[in-house]
């Protein structure tokens, strides 16, 4: 008898395709090129003392080309002490070549690009909507990004939730 129930009720229903649901995916604005992190240490005297002449002259026989429509991210790994000026020099020797160039760390550099990419975003096509944040990436999408998105979105939208429509968290819900 219980078999018979089965081949009568047979039909899966998925209920999350069926839902009203929307998914933004942060990964999908993820933009593309390669990251890089330049190490200003190298170009310091023993890696702390910055002697402009000699600073000067390594940027000069620097092959900058290499760099073509990368992200570059300019940091000094050691506790040197380093004037805003020398960032400033190497940032116009890239500016023929990088997307962007930022001072900081490949995260700082990712968060830079994000906010860059959200700012720009229109969100109208959420309005009065419900979304999800999807939570999962393989790609290194920053915390703030995620931030951002909520921000822009909830001041359209009808409901925001984050992670997976199985299993989301409630963010937002117009009143």
């Amino acid at each position: 008898m219980a078999s018979q129930d089965l081949e009568n009720n047979s039909e899966i229903v998925n209920r999350v395709a069926q839902s009203k649901l929307i998914t933004f995916n942060l990964e999908d604005y993820y933009p593309k090129g390669n990251r890089i992190l330049i190490d200003i240490k190298d170009w310091l005297y023993e890696g702390f003392i910055l002697r402009e002449k000699d600073f000067r002259a390594q940027l000069e026989a620097h092959d900058w080309s290499q760099y073509q429509d990368a992200y570059v991210a300019l940091n000094c790994s050691t506790e040197a002490i380093v004037p805003g000026w020398s960032y400033m020099l190497i940032a116009s020797k890239l500016q023929p070549y990088a997307k962007k160039v930022v001072v900081g760390t490949l995260e700082q550099l990712e968060t830079s690009l994000y906010q860059t990419v959200l700012e720009k975003l229109d969100v109208s096509e959420y309005q009065d909507k419900m979304v999800i944040i999807k939570g999962c990436s393989n790609k290194p999408v920053p915390p703030n990004a995620y931030m951002w998105i909520l921000l822009k979105i909830q001041a359209v939208a009808k409901s925001v939730m984050y992670g997976e429509a199985c299993s989301s968290v409630p963010l937002f819900k117009a009143k």
